[in-house]
């Protein structure tokens, strides 16, 4: 599952102000994508994904594999909150995006050469070893970056544990951003929106226009549900489970 906003500017109250799209999109045992939910609220925020979590629980989802997510704080907890049992990975290239806007532009390259050598290692232990490097190197003049790899590693490594074909799927949010991009286009000639159900209504279209493509399991989906079967032995059973 991968869960992810968006924003948009609706009138409320006679001025317009800027709210989030919460939208959530699974891969079932079919392997077809699917959107579980769209929700808006005034801003973007762990306890507002609680609820949407407790929604979807209450809908009638009973677990969740693997949750793809990008680095809002307390998000992964929110998860867990509700379905204990998932593991959650924080979006690589979020963590990248963010890491960069601390480092200066003259330290950029050499930076990013040492940071790959962390999230394209082969395994977790090389990874390790590669970010201690990185920390050696970089800590005392960025540490608020080092810091925040090191903090937030528990949910930024959980890919290194899975076979290419999943890691490629989870390590990033980009499966339901480019969701996002469909969005935009629709609503690329609207600066904002006079409510929040002409703003859905859109969305709704545009959610029916994407699954109309979505027929078919996503790529080499045989082999990734028979990883997965491994992995999570015991938990892949029944239609509800994602």
């Amino acid at each position: 599952m991968w869960l992810d906003a968006i924003h948009y500017k609706i009138k409320d109250g006679g001025k317009y102000i800027s709210k989030a799209v919460y939208t959530v999109l699974g891969i079932g045992i079919e392997g077809k994508k699917e959107i579980l939910g769209l929700y808006l609220s005034e801003n973007e925020g762990a306890n507002f994904w609680l609820s949407v979590l407790t929604d979807l629980n209450n809908r009638g989802l009973k677990d969740i594999l693997i949750a793809s997510v990008d680095g809002l704080k307390g998000f992964p907890e929110a998860i867990k909150t509700i379905f204990p049992q998932t593991e959650v990975q924080l979006c690589i290239v979020h963590q990248i995006r963010n890491s960069l806007r601390y480092v200066a532009s003259r330290d950029q390259k050499e930076f990013m050469k040492d940071l790959k050598l962390v999230y394209q290692a082969t395994t977790k232990d090389i990874a390790e070893e590669e970010l201690l490097k990185l920390d050696e190197k970089w800590g005392k003049k960025y540490p608020l970056v080092i810091n925040s790899w090191n903090n937030k590693w528990e949910n930024l490594s959980v890919y290194f544990k899975y076979p290419p074909d999943i890691r490629k799927v989870i390590y990033t949010t980009n499966i339901i951003e480019s969701v996002h991009r469909q969005f935009r286009k629709l609503t690329k000639t609207k600066g904002a929106f006079p409510n929040e159900n002409s703003l859905m209504k859109l969305l709704y279209m545009g959610i029916q226009n994407a699954q109309k493509k979505w027929n078919m399991p996503v790529w080499n989906w045989s082999l990734t549900l028979s990883q997965l079967a491994i992995f999570f032995e015991g938990r892949m059973d029944g239609e509800l489970k994602i």
